[in-house]
């Protein structure tokens, strides 16, 4: 037993190695392996003091000056994460996943806690909420960033925010969209490599992440509600007729947009198996259909008040599953993509998680 605890701590040592040439200082970089060996060692408590004890430490002060005192630049050890995680697991069969991260809280003076939608619970709890990005392939899954989501209920209290000792640049109210773009940006200029970007629904919602996402040219397929207004692929821009009055001088589509749960509500469906699970194969029905997102610029069109135009083209694409759970999700993929590659990518996003 012996010799094992200290294989994988040799093996622990191995790992860390580059990061703590990253760390610069020397007691940093002595505690760093204590602290990580004590989070994923045995006990329960992962507190300072008890897992100080646990490592025979005597005196934990040096740990916990570590984690709460010290006052140092984490973009070195960010850095050398994504150099090592595209190591592993990086190359163009890798999927970028975004997503949130729930950290259920008591009480109200941890930064950014909140009664806010938390996604690993499914309900809205008092937590922290952090959107996070993973580099995944095949069966395995490497976490590359978490960023502390701040909730309205604290970028609209600039005291909170000082008394918590929030930094001055991280007091301007961000959406999680905005977020996650910007540690994309990160990843990409490090150089990772992944052929495709995936994000649940809280993320495909937004239209300029949507944008943003193709702005930077990378291929996606992110989840939708159910409601989102699509056009069909063939949509045409006409000139209105006008009854009376001046000329219309603006074009307008020539059918309206529908909500995506519509849209696929003729088409054909098949059945498709991915994996095998604890309980036998997965599967779930599964249709696509091309259709253009309602996320071009709004305008009024008919008597229908202000409606947005057809944007760019897309798949869409419907999961209904056994459990009687319907999902919808967009991909800008080539139209050439047959429903299998598209399900399979879907599945990524379930799995990585």
């Amino acid at each position: 037993m012996v010799g094992r605890t200290l294989d994988w701590r040799d093996e622990l040592g191995r790992w860390l190695r580059p990061f703590l040439e990253r760390l610069g200082h020397k007691a940093r970089r002595q505690m760093c392996p204590l602290y990580v060996s004590g989070l994923i060692g045995p006990g329960d408590r992962k507190s300072i003091q008890p897992m100080a004890e646990r490592l025979a430490l005597g005196d934990y002060d040096q740990l916990h000056h570590f984690i709460a005192a010290g006052v140092w630049d984490a973009t070195p050890v960010e850095t050398e994460l994504l150099v090592q995680a595209d190591r592993l697991v990086g190359g163009s069969d890798a999927v970028l996943v975004i997503d949130d991260t729930a950290i259920p809280k008591k009480g109200a003076h941890s930064v950014g806690v909140a009664a806010q939608y938390a996604s690993a619970l499914g309900k809205t709890a008092n937590c922290q909420t952090l959107v996070s990005l993973t580099l995944a392939r095949g069966e395995v899954p490497v976490m590359l960033a978490l960023r502390l989501f701040l909730p309205e209920s604290w970028t609209s209290d600039r005291a909170r925010l000082k008394r918590a000792g929030v930094p001055a640049e991280y007091r301007t109210a961000r959406t999680k969209p905005e977020m996650a773009l910007a540690e994309l940006d990160r990843v990409i200029v490090a150089g990772v490599r992944f052929g495709c970007v995936l994000a649940d629904a809280g993320y495909g919602l937004s239209a300029p992440f949507r944008q943003g996402l193709t702005a930077r040219k990378l291929a996606w397929a992110v989840g939708i509600p159910r409601h989102l207004k699509v056009y069909p692929a063939d949509v045409q821009m006409i000139w209105p007729v006008a009854k009376r009055g001046r000329p219309r001088r603006r074009h307008v589509p020539d059918i309206l947009s529908i909500p995506a749960e519509a849209m696929l509500a003729k088409a054909k469906w098949h059945t498709i198996s991915w994996r095998t699970g604890t309980k036998g194969k997965l599967k779930a029905r599964f249709a696509a259909v091309r259709v253009r997102v309602a996320d071009g610029p709004p305008q009024r069109i008919r008597d229908k008040g202000q409606q947005h135009l057809p944007g760019d083209e897309a798949w869409l694409v419907g999961e209904h599953r056994i459990s009687g759970e319907k999902k919808y999700y967009l991909a800008n993929l080539p139209a050439t993509t047959d429903l299998r590659t598209l399900t399979d990518l879907l599945q990524c996003e379930s799995s990585s998680h």
